[in-house]
């Protein structure tokens, strides 16, 4: 990352060269600056650049005029359940989500609790740029205090939307991997309120991470094996911030994100009270969106990032959505992305069918999704889209987030990244063959 990574939501860097106090200090300064009357939430993950960046964005919300309240450690839900708890102006999460150690970032919330939307995440950055800052005289300084229990309010919120009499009464045994991240403070917190036999696996929220953080079937091959000696029903993996969950079943078998978001959207659609419309991204796969189908409910595809996925959650009114890699976002908890929401649905679905993981999971639609990427700067993108347009003149084209061709059994999206200079190529049809052969294509385009 040759440059800081300044998005809507935040921004994200390599600590002591692109992301240093003084930038983290002038980002939370404009975004002071825009924030209605009232504390701010400051919270991290277990990186262990965060007590510094904590140190620094608390001192600087401070001189902004800002009483703080500091949750320490906590997840990325936790704090966007937090913030509308305690009736907050915003909060400033420090998480670098799943990159790797040397990396940390910034994410931002307003006073709704959601990450911030497209305009105003945009108002931000461009007064970050513009160094706007509202810095207050010696007598206007803001006070910090620290939160006894940020925790129990997301653990509540989220058992009240499960059976959790009926999970209590399962005695399942589960494995959680927090990977020392912020998971495990709630996670193993709400697992054993559902009455559950916990094996952890990197509680200790330290950053010293035991694994690649980003939970793909390459960097949790270790966890499977601990699943399937530890007479597990389910390993529950988590990143860094607790937004993103990968399952892996009783058999030690990786089943991944996709399927984390798809198994609670079938619970939901099992349910009168959430069985309703549906919002997925642009990147998910199929399965949720038949899954919706055959619950007789519509499907809607937003942009990339959860906070376009929740703007059109609310906007359609839906009852479930979220992000295939591993985020489902119940508006009853929150518009997050959620692992916690994902573990306890997910619990309860195991339970109210009587069916383990792998078999849920192989009674759901079959795609075959690649993710692919590639270095490709923004402005080559303009052409390769074109190139495409070109190629595939029988497709659906929908260019609101990169450029998305689909066919009635297949699609390809190619996008610029939010996070990483690179250009995200991924690609969904019925076989993987199919669907590598699509980002290929693209590929050879370059």
């Amino acid at each position: 990352m040759s440059k800081l990574i300044i998005s809507v939501s935040g921004l994200r860097g390599i600590i002591g060269e692109t992301l240093t106090p003084v930038v983290a200090a002038r980002f939370v300064a404009a975004f002071a600056a825009h924030l209605p009357a009232g504390p701010v939430v400051v919270g991290r993950d277990g990186r262990s650049s965060g007590p510094m960046l904590r140190d620094t964005i608390v001192a600087a919300l401070r001189a902004c005029g800002r009483d703080v309240i500091d949750a320490d450690v906590a997840a990325t839900p936790t704090i966007g359940v937090l913030v509308k708890t305690i009736g907050a102006a915003g909060a400033v999460q420090i998480s670098a989500s799943h990159n790797p150690p040397p990396y940390n970032g910034i994410k931002l919330f307003g006073s709704d609790g959601r990450v911030l939307d497209a305009i105003t995440g945009a108002k931000i950055r461009d007064a970050y740029h513009e160094e706007t800052a509202a810095w207050t005289s010696f007598d206007k300084i803001g006070n910090a205090t620290v939160h006894d229990d940020p925790h129990e309010a997301h653990l509540q919120a989220v058992l009240a939307t499960v059976n959790v009499d009926a999970i209590r009464a399962a005695k399942h045994r589960v494995l959680i991997d927090s990977n020392h991240g912020a998971g495990a403070l709630l996670g193993v917190r709400l697992l054993e309120a559902l009455g559950c036999d916990v094996v952890t696996f990197g509680a200790e929220p330290d950053g010293q991470f035991e694994h690649v953080p980003e939970p793909t079937e390459e960097n949790l091959a270790g966890i499977s094996d601990l699943v399937r000696k530890n007479d597990c029903v389910v390993g529950f993996c988590q990143d860094p911030d607790a937004d993103r969950l990968a399952l892996i079943d009783g058999n030690g078998k990786y089943v991944g994100e996709e399927y984390t978001l798809a198994l609670c959207v079938r619970r939901a659609m099992a349910n009168e009270d959430t069985r309703g419309p549906i919002v997925i991204n642009g990147a998910t796969s199929s399965m949720s969106e038949r899954v919706a189908a055959g619950a007789g409910v519509a499907a809607f595809r937003s942009a990339v990032g959860e906070a376009n996925v929740a703007d059109k959650m609310i906007a359609e009114k839906a009852t479930y959505g979220g992000e295939g890699n591993g985020g489902p976002i119940d508006p009853r908890v929150g518009y997050v992305r959620d692992s916690f929401v994902g573990m306890a649905q997910v619990l309860d679905l195991m339970t109210s069918t009587g069916k383990p993981v792998a078999e849920l999971a192989a009674e759901l639609p079959r795609f075959a999704i690649v993710k692919d990427k590639a270095s490709v700067s923004a402005d080559g993108l303009p052409e390769l889209f074109a190139k495409l347009k070109q190629q595939y003149p029988e497709a659906n084209v929908d260019e609101g987030d990169g450029l998305r061709l689909a066919w009635p059994d297949r699609w390809l999206l190619v996008r610029g990244s939010n996070t990483e200079p690179i250009v995200r190529l991924i690609a969904e049809a019925d076989s993987e063959s199919q669907a590598q052969a699509l980002c290929d294509a693209a590929r050879e385009l370059l």
